[in-house]
């Protein structure tokens, strides 16, 4: 009889082991991504987030087998879907891809919905691209930059830039020239990138400081005209345009930079394979090609690296907005 309790008892045991051993494989079956992941993106489409954005949200669909949707919502300069962003379930189902706005914002925006360092988690940045100054082509398209810069000083406030929003690097990278260059150009601002490339491409603005990144398609396109790109060499995807060095303006460096985030409170687990899946999307060879399309690097700064680096653009961004006094229109 006791032999019997004791042969029961082994079964029960290992019947327990056995659940054990089942649930820890149906655990490692459900690992992140168990289903589709959203990818709020703060700006309309054909900006440059967005065109950074679906070509790594495909890469990664193709290699998990599991959607990453971008979710656009637009407005604010981008503060508005960092806000809703910041407030969606840290389940790791929701991401955000920010870029080098997302630092500029706190100096800019007397009050925010959202704490940067605070509310988002930053898990990788994936792509930096030059600041370039684009012009409509009907308009100037037989200027270089020498001459286009004659034009803009014997007109002030005649001509007009357009921005993806009051607060963006696309509005301090206009003011920072105006101020490198001692001229005065009008702001307009905009709902996104794309909305403003359209104008600039109607000609209803006469210029804007783009990311290249949005603007490589049109210039390539030859509705709008590069005369300039930010920083000390040029862009190996536009060879024949100049840098601001060349052009006399060695101070003049903005690059444009975009990263992914995820809510405060995401789990480790998650946002370890998030970086790990979105790094293997932008190497694949097909996202490589897009990426030096665009003449975007990747910097594939993660986790403390990419956190120290945005610490140091809020700082230096901050430096800008008081040394140009650039306000929100």
């Amino acid at each position: 009889m006791q032999q019997i309790n004791f042969n029961r008892r082994d079964v029960l045991l290992a019947a327990a082991a056995g659940l054990v051993v089942y649930s820890g494989a149906g655990h490692a079956q459900g690992t992140w991504p168990s289903k589709p992941v959203t990818m709020i993106v703060p700006f309309p489409a054909g900006g440059g987030t967005d065109a950074f954005a679906r070509p790594m949200a495909a890469q990664f669909t193709k290699n998990t087998g599991k959607a990453l949707v971008i979710d656009n919502r637009g407005g604010a300069g981008g503060t508005l879907g960092a806000g809703i962003a910041a407030k969606a379930a840290p389940d790791g189902y929701t991401l955000f891809m920010g870029a080098v706005h997302h630092t500029i914002a706190p100096s800019m925006y007397p009050r925010l919905e959202y704490d940067l360092e605070r509310d988002l988690v930053p898990l990788i940045q994936v792509a930096s691209v030059p600041q370039v100054l684009v012009v409509n082509a009907k308009k100037f398209g037989n200027l270089d930059f020498k001459a286009f810069l004659e034009q803009v000083k014997a007109n002030p406030g005649k001509l007009n830039y357009g921005s993806a929003g009051g607060g963006t690097s696309h509005h301090l990278a206009g003011e920072l020239f105006k101020l490198q260059s001692k001229t005065f150009i009008t702001h307009i601002p905009y709902r996104g990138a794309g909305p403003a490339l359209n104008d600039l491409i109607a000609g209803n603005v006469d210029m804007m400081f783009d990311g290249l990144g949005s603007s490589a398609a049109h210039i390539k396109g030859g509705r709008i005209k590069a005369l300039m790109v930010s920083g000390n060499k040029r862009s190996p995807a536009f060879p024949e345009v100049p840098s601001a060095a060349e052009m006399g303006l060695p101070d003049y460096n903005v690059t444009t930079w975009y990263g992914v985030w995820a809510p405060k409170g995401t789990p480790a687990d998650a946002q370890a394979r998030a970086i790990e899946e979105i790094r293997k999307a932008v190497q694949a060879d097909d996202a490589k090609l897009v990426w030096a399309s665009q003449g975007a690097e990747f910097p594939n700064l993660t986790g403390a690296q990419f956190d120290g680096f945005i610490k140091t653009e809020l700082k230096k961004w901050a430096q800008v907005v008081k040394a140009s006094g650039a306000k929100l229109d």
